[in-house]
């Protein structure tokens, strides 16, 4: 953080200050809901979840260098100051509003339904050829994640790259007021958290809440080939595929799981880059890269040096080649389009070809559909194996049982039940994509696969 104040961080919030009036004017270092990441000059927010309550460990703060404390309950006997407040969490919302007020940086904000992450880590791989940049860290892109990755805005930095995510109306209207974000980039729109939003329409309309507290003079990028964000082609860039976009590209060669090979059109300049990821999404990340990176200033020599410098991240497109296997790690999250897309790299492998796939959450009343349609996707593709864990997966063998009689079909009810067969499913030399959403757990399978 820099030049930010407890007195500053108090009035934001509208707290109470217990504790010596000299330390009002102290600059904060850092701020953490997390006590055991206590350093000095921190300023600790007990923050009440569902497993812990944070204000149990305010009393241990201090003996770690803790600046200050931020409570929604009226200490007695406090070990060191603190700021009595109405709710912590608002709280840690209200100050990192108030932090971002005092920062003037280009701040882009990312979100969409599929491909959040790699878009961000794609435009910070190209923004940091010219910038010192933050971006957001693992998953921090909701409303306690924002507001920390906020505070941690330093005076080195000369950019930030935020990943903005949402499952309910509202909730992107609250990250943008945090944010105030200068580039505003949409990714797509496609079917994750139907379950809250009810249609693409009801995502678009809660995707599109980050324009209201954009800066004014905010540039906007969006997919142009997306037929629910062409809505907003009027006032934002477009790229795409398609050769109507202001940006867009063409000589695409797939490489397979080595990555793509394309050229990038924009204000009159063609960039021919080597993306190191697998995947036609990649492209898309590829001319959100461009986007942003013109946008800032950034040569067609750096933009390509950032795009060809990109690092895969764990669970996310990572390709792990191991003594027996290769692994496609896609195992943070999922929903049908995500699936369908990794399914589609997978199948340009030149071996043997195994996907290992489990349940997608939160995909509302047509969950069942909706597995089914990946498994559906596989009619036109040559997978050697498909394998389902899951309840929900169900639907998806089924489906996949007869739409692609040309891939061995076989489904597990769980993880253990899988694990107690897979030596004799897999064989040496395979290329495995393993992929459901977060809560299936599906890392024990990387990490088992790995070993």
């Amino acid at each position: 953080m820099k030049h930010f104040t407890l007195e500053q961080f108090a009035d934001a919030c509208g707290g109470t200050y217990y504790g010596p009036a000299e330390l009002l004017k102290k600059e904060i270092h850092s701020v953490t809901i997390d006590s055991r990441r206590i350093e000095k000059d921190t300023l600790f927010i007990a923050i009440v979840g569902e497993r812990a309550d944070g204000h149990r460990f305010i009393p241990d703060i201090y003996a770690g260098g803790a600046l200050c404390a931020v409570s929604q309950q009226k200490l007695a006997n406090p070990s060191g100051p603190y700021i009595l407040v109405e709710n912590t969490l608002q709280a840690l919302k209200d100050g990192a509003e108030a932090y971002r007020r005092t920062l003037d940086i280009p701040v882009i904000g990312i979100t969409g339904s599929v491909g959040k992450t790699s878009t961000k880590e794609m435009i910070a791989s190209v923004l940091s050829r010219k910038y010192s940049v933050l971006k957001t860290p693992g998953n921090y892109n909701n409303e306690i994640g924002l507001p920390l990755t906020l505070f941690m805005i330093d005076t080195c930095h000369e950019a930030a790259v935020l990943e903005m995510g949402m499952n309910h109306f509202g909730e992107m209207r609250r990250l943008s007021r945090m944010a105030r974000p200068t580039h505003c980039i949409f990714t797509n729109i496609g079917v994750a958290h139907l379950e809250f939003l009810g249609s693409r329409d009801g995502i678009l309309k809660a995707k599109t809440e980050m324009l209201d507290y954009a800066a004014e003079d905010a540039r906007i990028f969006i997919n142009g080939d997306d037929d629910k964000l062409i809505t907003l082609k009027d006032r934002a860039v477009s790229f795409g595929m398609e050769s109507s976009n202001q940006i867009y590209a063409d000589q695409i060669e797939n490489l397979g799981l080595n990555g793509i090979r394309c050229r990038i059109h924009a204000q009159g300049q063609s960039i021919e880059v080597t993306i190191p990821l697998p995947g036609m999404h990649m492209v898309y990340n590829a001319m959100a890269g461009v986007c942003a990176g013109l946008s800032l200033g950034l040569s067609p020599e750096q933009i390509k040096t950032g795009i060809e410098g990109l690092k895969p991240l764990g669970g996310r497109s990572n390709i792990l080649h191991t003594e027996r296997y290769t692994l496609l790690d896609d195992c943070y999250n999922a929903n049908p389009v995500s699936m369908c897309t990794m399914l589609d790299v997978l199948d340009f492998a030149a071996t043997r070809k195994v996907a290992i796939l489990g349940d997608m959450g939160e995909l509302g009343a047509e969950e069942k559909e909706m597995h089914a349609s990946v498994g559906e996707h596989l009619k036109g593709l040559h997978i050697d194996m498909v394998i389902t864990i899951g309840t929900l997966s169900e639907a998806l063998h089924q489906a996949a049982v007869k739409s692609a009689p040309q891939s061995r079909c076989v489904h597990f009810a769980d993880l253990d039940s899988f694990f107690a067969q897979s030596g004799e499913l897999l064989r040496d030399g395979d290329s495995i994509l393993v992929k459901a959403s977060h809560y299936m757990d599906f890392e024990q399978i990387v990490r088992a696969l790995s070993s």
